[in-house]
């Protein structure tokens, strides 16, 4: 998470054949670069949405 970047709040994925940045609100993919495969990423990030909001909101300033 780069706090000082473009809204949404994102986050980003990355791997040794490109890049990715998913919103936190609906997971969906709002950039991607290369060939990354981001299936597991989106997994993860589904089950732990809570934390990455909670997250964002502290170290953002947004709480």
């Amino acid at each position: 998470m780069y706090f000082a970047d473009h809204p949404p709040p994102h986050f980003h994925v990355l791997g040794r054949n490109g890049q990715a940045q998913v919103a936190i609100e609906d997971m969906r993919v709002i950039a991607r670069s290369g060939r990354i495969d981001i299936a597991e990423a989106l997994a993860w990030a589904r089950e732990h949405q809570d934390e990455l909001w909670a997250r964002w909101n502290e170290l953002s300033g947004a709480d």
